[in-house]
């Protein structure tokens, strides 16, 4: 079990918490819904919507808007929302593994395809990057859960596989089977966590380079400015030096 590992999830970026609010919400609120018509609409018999929930949570969403959520889905009357994935290439031959929830899959599929082919790259058919990524458990905690030694001796007592810790914060890594498990198991120790979730790990990464990275940046905020687009993976790292030149 590795104390450190160079992978950095898009969502940790620079800026990332630039995203606009409304949007975060609308999403958030969707894979809130989706959770609790997946199962109880109790999160504490239901471990993908307790996730959804503390997400939101850690996000200041405030608890209406989690309520009214739950609520939709336990009578009946919240949309049909349908999870689907797709594959394709950013700039510098960079895979990605694109995750939407949609009531409309011609809709979203458009709108990706659109994003993606305005930025650089192309969509790929189903399995044509997924085999180079992991199917994992992932775990977020802020930087002020505690140091990364604390992190990981609490993660390696509570049974996870990996842990990755920088100044944005930690990212505990699981077997797929073992997430809910795990981040039970740390509540005690570190506090609640900000999400625990299915997650794609590449199994390696591709530096990009400056020019490669600014067509990139802006192909994932495309995606992350759909309301229908809920997560982007993918195999890059982008190194300190050029996102302290892009600014």
């Amino acid at each position: 079990m590795a104390g450190h590992s160079k992978f950095k999830n898009i969502m940790h970026r620079k800026g990332a918490q630039d995203k606009k609010r409304a949007g975060m919400f609308s999403k958030l609120s969707r894979e809130i819904t989706v959770a609790a018509k997946s199962g109880m609409p109790d999160p504490d018999m239901n471990p993908r919507l307790r996730a959804a929930i503390s997400a939101a949570k850690a996000q200041s969403m405030p608890k209406d808007n989690i309520q009214r959520s739950v609520d939709k889905a336990a009578r009946g009357d919240a949309e049909t929302y349908e999870e689907i994935r797709y594959e394709g290439f950013g700039p510098g031959g960079v895979s990605l593994i694109i995750e939407a929830l949609t009531d409309n899959r011609n809709r979203t599929a458009t709108n990706v395809r659109t994003a993606v082919s305005k930025n650089g790259g192309n969509l790929g058919a189903s399995g044509s990057v997924s085999h180079g990524f992991d199917r994992v458990g992932l775990i977020n905690y802020p930087a002020t859960a505690g140091s990364a030694e604390k992190v990981f001796e609490a993660a390696l007592d509570a049974g996870a596989e990996d842990v990755s810790s920088s100044d944005d914060g930690h990212e505990i890594w699981t077997e797929i089977g073992a997430l809910h498990e795990v981040a039970k198991a740390l509540e005690p120790v570190l506090g609640e966590y900000e999400g625990a979730k299915l997650a794609w790990r590449p199994q390696t990464s591709i530096d990009v380079t400056e020019d490669d990275a600014v067509t990139l940046l802006k192909l994932i905020d495309a995606l992350d400015e759909d309301d229908d687009v809920q997560q982007v993976w993918g195999n890059y790292e982008v190194s300190d030096e050029v996102m302290e030149r892009l600014g």
